[in-house]
């Protein structure tokens, strides 16, 4: 899936929890609340990697594939509710760690693949 379809359906699923969201409470999450709450997933995801390595003890909530999925998935949220583009803001990085760290970086990343 490209990263642009992945922010499309990505604000698609958030409107739809912004409806249940002023069903319950009266208002949607702010931008802050939708930041706290990927940093919550974000410890989690920490967590199941533990768990995987066998460092943290075994559970039975989500998966860590569910969950980095799911981090991703707000990460988009956040790029389109403050109006970036997810894959300018990936690729952007990309570039600038790629030149910050020299052309070793590329070329062993492509002999890696």
């Amino acid at each position: 899936m490209e990263l642009q379809q992945v922010q499309r359906q990505s604000a698609e699923i958030r409107a739809l929890y912004h409806g249940l969201e002023r069903k319950i409470h009266g208002s949607e999450w702010t931008v802050e609340e939708d930041a706290l709450a990927f940093l919550t997933d974000a410890g989690l995801v920490g967590r199941l990697v533990m768990d995987e390595q066998g460092r943290w003890p075994s559970s039975d909530g989500p998966t860590l594939p569910a969950k980095i999925g799911e981090c991703v998935w707000w990460l988009a949220v956040l790029a389109e509710r403050t109006g970036l583009d997810l894959d300018a803001c990936v690729e952007g990085f990309l570039r600038e760690r790629s030149a910050a760290l020299g052309a070793n970086a590329t070329l062993n990343a492509r002999e890696r693949a």
